[in-house]
């Protein structure tokens, strides 16, 4: 039988998503066998991250601070707006380095299966800040999925009013998936978003 503390320990590790018992046991082992310097730094940053890290409030990603670094760029292109479905979005557009606009994070897709309508995902924030920016492109780039449409196709209506292009990125098969295994939805999208080779 496993010490309260221990017992506790591996308890926590099962809440992270993905993680089992034998893979909470072994983190659990892991940490406690550490030095008291690295198990001090690993507790610590659990506990700065979750009291310093906010959303941005101007983009609602996430920041560590009122405004993050991409809002308050002057180096960025502040005429195009990319409305993404999560944070994580936006580290993968940085990683690439080929966007340099900004971006505005929605709480989600539009379900109504599950229930979740443009009010759950915060569609009110997004055309206040069109509305008030100076913006002459907004890019969707939201998976490519029946709430990702739904998502998309809302967006084009709820800002057709203000003459402003309304793109959304390309989606369709990857580089060397074989066609036999691509679904339906993404054959058809690649089909529809085909262009001229140059």
């Amino acid at each position: 039988m496993y010490p309260e503390s221990l017992k506790n320990l591996i308890e926590s590790f099962k809440l992270l998503p993905g993680v089992g018992e034998k893979t909470a046991e072994r983190m659990a082992f892991f940490l406690i066998n550490e030095d008291k310097e690295k198990t001090d730094f690993f507790a610590n940053s659990i506990i700065n991250a979750k009291d310093k890290v906010r959303k941005c409030s101007v983009c609602n990603g996430i920041t560590d601070k009122e405004v993050c670094d991409i809002c308050s760029s002057d180096s960025r292109n502040h005429n195009v707006l990319c409305v993404v479905e999560d944070p994580k979005s936006v580290f993968l557009f940085e990683k690439v380095g080929t966007y340099g606009g900004d971006y505005h994070i929605l709480d989600g897709l539009i379900s109504p299966l599950d229930g979740v309508d443009p009010d759950d995902i915060g569609i009110e924030k997004l055309v206040k800040r069109v509305q008030s920016g100076n913006y002459s492109e907004i890019i969707i780039a939201v998976k490519p999925s029946i709430e990702g449409e739904t998502t998309a196709l809302y967006i084009k209506k709820i800002l057709e009013g203000l003459k402003i292009k309304v793109t959304r990125i390309a989606s369709g098969v990857p580089i060397g998936t074989d066609i036999e295994y691509i679904d339906s939805m993404t054959l058809e999208r690649a089909l529809t978003d085909r262009k001229e080779i140059e």
